[in-house]
């Protein structure tokens, strides 16, 4: 019984061990410090800030903002400042983080309507 013991203990560790050596690492370091390297390039030709980019969506358009960030859009360097309003739908306000100016706005759609999209692609010839 003893000796059946250890080779269990012996499968369970050699199994775990190769679970964990075979399993891909979670860190996205190197993506992460490329994203970060991206914008960093990107706020130095940032002119607004984000505070100032924020106040000028949310006076284009009503609503809670939920996330802003700086992208390179439309050949520019702009801020994307999503807002949900009172129709509960997001809604991205671009605004142009040289001149403060509000570029466009775009009604973000939901990844359900994009999936069903595709499924609807796939039938049509």
């Amino acid at each position: 019984m003893k000796v059946a013991g250890r080779r269990i203990v012996l499968l369970v560790a050699l199994i775990g061990s190769a679970l964990v050596l075979n399993v891909p690492a979670w860190s996205d370091e190197k993506g992460h410090e490329e994203d970060e390297s991206k914008v960093a390039d990107l706020a130095k030709t940032a002119k607004v800030t984000i505070q100032d980019a924020i106040k000028t969506a949310s006076e284009k358009m009503a609503g809670t903002v939920i996330e802003a960030e700086l992208e390179r859009k439309h050949g520019k360097t702009v801020w994307e400042v999503e807002i949900v309003g009172a129709n509960g739908k997001v809604t991205e306000v671009h605004v142009d983080a040289a001149s403060g100016a509000v570029i466009d706005t775009e009604e973000k759609k939901s990844k359900e309507k994009k999936h069903e999209k595709k499924k609807e692609g796939k039938g049509r010839m």
